[in-house]
């Protein structure tokens, strides 16, 4: 879903910077110098982010995965203490990413990897660059996902920026690029806490109960539950034994709500 207010916080941040100096021409300048900001954002993250959301996570190769995890585990760790916020939402990119039980202890363990004292941050993120020496955006989701870890949290500390700077110097990612892309995530976050965002999380809720499922099944799991349901409800499979009128309504009534469930978890899971 589109947050259209974070598109001009270059223009409203740079204006107020501009009025603090009490000279009205710095005004001018400092909207016109957002304005930049904001357009530099609109062009590389609001495209970016509809191609993650419709996604090709599945498509990631083994080594941006194992590399992700073990990223986010260092820098999870990079405070002294992995939260639980951090957990959850590592868990649930597990998910997004349409890991079954092996595949998940694996990511698991290269989490923990990345949590040791030795990881070798740099040649791990220069291996990764190599894969993708050609493909910005790849490098780019490889931050986005980190950061979507890292900012499930209230705050970020120190050590912990220290860190995603490293990472974006080794994928030769800018400070203005991970300005832009953690105010893009920052304003996600609010929409979700606010009463439009809790909103979609109650439609979100709804269809994992529509399909008699939870947040923590697998995407597989969704796609047997969907099956299932429409197997059993669709009036076409009821057809042999004559129902009447009533009876029909409500298994076509039915075999939409399941088929809407399901097609706003895919388009929430990348499912394939």
């Amino acid at each position: 879903m589109e947050i259209p207010p974070v598109q001009y916080w270059g223009k409203v941040v740079g204006g107020l910077a501009g009025l603090a100096t009490g000279r009205p021409w710095m005004v001018l300048i400092g909207v016109l110098l957002g304005h930049q900001f904001d357009r530099g954002f609109a062009d590389r993250f609001i495209k970016f982010g509809k191609d993650t959301t419709n996604g090709r996570l599945e498509q990631l190769s083994a080594q941006f995965v194992q590399a992700l995890f073990r990223t986010m585990g260092h820098l999870a760790k990079a405070d002294g203490r992995v939260s639980e916020d951090e957990i959850r939402a590592a868990r649930t990119l597990m998910h997004r990413l349409g890991l079954g039980p092996i595949e998940t202890r694996q990511a698991i363990e290269w989490f923990e990897a990345g949590k040791s004292p030795g990881f070798p941050l740099k040649s791990t993120l220069r291996k990764l660059r190599a894969e993708s020496a050609r493909k910005a955006e790849t490098r780019m989701l490889f931050l986005r996902l980190l950061m979507e870890v890292a900012l499930s949290k209230p705050s970020l500390h120190q050590r912990e920026r220290a860190a995603l700077w490293t990472i974006c110097t080794e994928l030769n990612i800018g400070r203005v690029e991970l300005a832009q892309l953690e105010a893009m995530l920052r304003a996600q976050r609010g929409f979700r806490r606010s009463a439009a965002g809790n909103a979609d999380a109650r439609r979100v809720d709804a269809a994992y109960a529509t399909l008699g499922i939870n947040k923590s099944s697998s995407n597989d799991e969704i796609k047997k539950a969907y099956r299932r349901l429409m197997n059993k409800n669709h009036p076409d499979k009821i057809a042999a034994d004559k129902p009447d009128k009533a009876v029909v309504n409500e298994a076509e009534r039915r075999t939409r709500e399941v088929r809407s469930a399901y097609e706003m978890l895919k388009s929430r899971r990348s499912i394939r």
